[in-house]
Formats: C-alpha cells, structure tokens, sequence
C-alpha cells in the first residue's frame, strides 16, 4: 500500500523508517575501524559525515525555535549548499569521537522527539525556514532525516567497495522528494524547453510522471508519458540519480532528450 509521506497518515511510517536507517547509521559510526573511511560524499570520510549529521541536525532544531518564536529566518539558497555543508562538517574534525557521536545522538533524539509530537495540523500546516530552501511545511524535516540516514548510509557502505543498496523503504518514501529536489537545482536560470516523462516502475508509487521544463523552471504532474521520452527507474536508482550518486535509468525513446534531462542540475 502506498504511504504518503507528506500527509500526516504517513507520519509514523516515515519516522520508523528514520529510526531503522539511523540504526543502521549509529552501526557504522559506533565502530572505531569505520571512523576515518572514506565515502561516496565527495571527500568526506565517515567522521565528516558524523559533522554533517550533526551541523544539519542542529541547524534543524535551531530554526524550529525560531518558528516557534515567531523569529525570521533567513534563507542563503541551494547554490552555496554544498560549500556550505563542506565547511562546517569539516571544522567538526576537531571533536574527539566519542564526543563527536555522543553530541549527535543526544541531538537526534530530541529532533524524533520533536517529530513524534508534531499534531496533524502541525504536520503540514506550520512551517520552518530550512536555511537553504526558505519556508517549508514541516513533513520536509523527517523527509530530510530520511535522506541523512538512509543516503549518507549508502554513501559509507559505497566506501567500502563492496556490493549494496538502498531499502526499498527508503526508496519509495524518498521518491516524491526527488521531483522536488530536482525543481530547487536546475542549473541554468533559462533552461532550453523539454518535456519527457518520469517512469517508477516498481514498489507502491510506480507509475508515470510528466515532467516540463522551460523559462519558468521545471514543472511536473502525474499521468501518462507513453506519447514522450521516457527514463525508466526503481525506486532506489531513482532517488540515487538525483542526489547524484549514480547515473541510472533506462531511457525510452529520443536519448538527445534524455542526456538534456539529466544534465540540467547542480549537485547538492
């Protein structure tokens, strides 16, 4: 059955999902071998992401205060995201490991904390200024832990070579957020004009979606795509290719399309 992850119906779903990839995350970090490894984050080793986890969790907390408080908030954009994020995760380094883990567990559980008390009108009707992306409805917080745990999870097990995947929980939660993502990171502020279509062809949100891009950035509605260009993917491979992790899809029709497509946007 299919669990909508921006409704408050699926919130107790998507936070047990957060609570399995965060296990498994704490698993990695809580063995000392794993701690200077490196991983599929650019740079980044297995502490970095530990700083990363903290930083974001932090600044999720502090500006949920700031709503709370009626306090405005300001949002710096997803252009310097990435230099951003490197920056602080890397001055974490300092912290020894065990402190380092202990101040992200302790900030953890009060951001669960905080979820797990979130009413309906809550879930969807208040909003939080992301530093980022500006004002979002708060269901985006626990969609944005998902994709901490579960892809930085991905990112640590990549590092070590081995064969693996994403959880077909976290794939199919994630997947709504990626046309998202996509939105906030098209590249070029005038785009050439395309239109192709979007194909999940597994798990409770299979099926099509058309996507249009052109001056006014990048649109999207669920429906048939049998009439355009089509990029075909599960729902793993798909939330991999738009963070950025991989380049995976099989493509149905004109590849020209396809390659304009997936060339549009800037990683974060």
């Amino acid at each position: 059955m299919a669990v909508n992850p921006m409704d408050y119906s699926g919130k107790d779903t998507v936070l047990d999902v957060v609570r399995t990839e965060r296990g498994r995350f704490y698993n990695i970090i809580d063995n000392p071998d794993n701690w200077s490894r490196p991983t599929r984050s650019g740079h980044w080793e297995v502490r970095d992401l530990v700083g990363h986890m903290i930083d974001v969790t932090e600044g999720y907390l502090d500006r949920w205060e700031m709503a709370r408080r009626g306090e405005p908030a300001e949002a710096l954009g997803l252009v310097v995201m990435a230099s951003e994020l490197d920056r602080v995760a890397l001055s974490h380094r300092s912290l020894p490991r065990e402190e380092a883990i202990a101040r992200l567990k302790a900030d953890s559980d009060k951001m669960l904390s905080t979820f797990d008390a979130l009413t309906p009108e809550e879930w969807g009707g208040f909003n939080v200024t992301h530093i980022f992306m500006g004002p979002l409805p708060t269901f985006f917080y626990p969609a944005f832990q998902l994709m901490d745990y579960g892809v930085h999870s991905w990112d640590v097990r990549q590092g070590t070579g081995k064969a693996h995947g994403l959880t077909g929980e976290v794939g199919d939660l994630l997947m709504p957020f990626m046309f998202v993502l996509w939105q906030y990171t098209v590249a070029d502020s005038s785009p050439e004009p395309c239109e192709l279509g979007i194909r999940i062809t597994s798990g409770p949100n299979a099926g099509d979606t058309r996507v249009t891009v052109g001056p006014d950035g990048m649109s999207y509605e669920a429906g048939d795509a049998s009439d355009l260009t089509v990029i075909e993917f599960d729902p793993g491979s798909f939330v991999l290719t738009a963070f950025g992790r991989s380049n995976s899809g099989s493509i149905r029709g004109d590849r020209a399309v396809a390659d304009q497509y997936l060339n549009l946007f800037f990683r974060i």
